[in-house]
């Protein structure tokens, strides 16, 4: 696979075609992951749940996710790296500039952050130093305590309606990405059409920009209950790498995700 780089993703968007992203922690999966074409790796915070145990992400650290984007930074195979600033990394400016200089000498290429419209200062701020930004909106891990559980974002008019305007908000300041997390479908079309970044979804519809899922979950790795939103790929694969490229395929076609897949 050539480079993915912004450029590439802006391009499928423009030409109505979508991408596929997948959470990567190692060398060894992200280069399975490459091969089979997953156009987009993320070093998730995820990996405080996956990885470490936890029962949330807050405990992740910045050093945990510079390990985990350097061992992905020497195995990925063309895929465009993002990584996750983790809890609190946006509590000041001064410390976004810090956390995101350190995701980018670990090998990161673009930065994902939780937040909306209250961030757009700090994106612009990032992008002023050459540090891409993805920010992440709707459903925001870090935030599962505010919110009180793992609930779906945005089915309220005016809360949609507030989702809508902050997207368009944070593409004026810089953002490169906008990634949306379980908000009803209809929605996330409409954020879709309301910025000219590519839009990713997860929990959120097909008529987004491009997918994403935790690898773990994909592949029924998780223990526990599943999140709606997800589908088991390796249950009619051979192997890890047939069920990357099921994922990828499925993305493309647009056959995943499926309308019980959303809200």
């Amino acid at each position: 696979m050539k480079n993915v780089t912004l450029s590439t993703l802006r391009r499928l968007k423009a030409d109505g075609e979508t991408f596929s992203c997948l959470t990567a922690y190692d060398a060894t999966f992200a280069h399975l992951a490459g091969d089979a074409g997953i156009e987009v790796l993320l070093v998730g915070d995820s990996l405080g749940m996956v990885l470490q145990g936890h029962a949330s992400t807050l405990p992740v650290t910045i050093d945990d996710i510079c390990y985990h984007t350097t061992a992905v930074a020497r195995g990925k195979q063309g895929s465009l790296l993002m990584a996750d600033l983790p809890f609190m990394s946006n509590a000041s400016t001064d410390i976004l500039l810090d956390h995101a200089a350190r995701l980018m000498r670990a090998g990161a290429e673009m930065v994902k952050v939780e937040g909306e419209a209250w961030l757009a200062g700090a994106v612009t701020a990032l992008v002023q130093r050459g540090v891409p930004v993805c920010v992440h909106m709707g459903l925001t891990p870090q935030h599962v305590h505010a919110f009180g559980g793992y609930k779906v974002q945005g089915r309220e008019e005016a809360r949609a309606e507030q989702i809508i305007a902050d997207a368009r908000t944070l593409e004026t300041a810089g953002a490169a990405i906008i990634l949306l997390e379980c908000v009803p479908s209809e929605l996330a079309r409409q954020v879709r059409d309301a910025v000219s970044v590519p839009v990713i979804g997860i929990g959120a519809g097909v008529d987004v920009d491009g997918q994403i899922l935790v690898m773990h979950d994909m592949l029924d790795l998780t223990t526990g209950r599943k999140p709606r939103f997800v589908k088991n790929f390796m249950a009619e694969a051979g192997s890890v790498q047939a069920a990357f490229a099921a994922y990828h395929q499925a993305v493309k076609a647009r056959s995943f995700p499926a309308p019980e897949h959303g809200f």
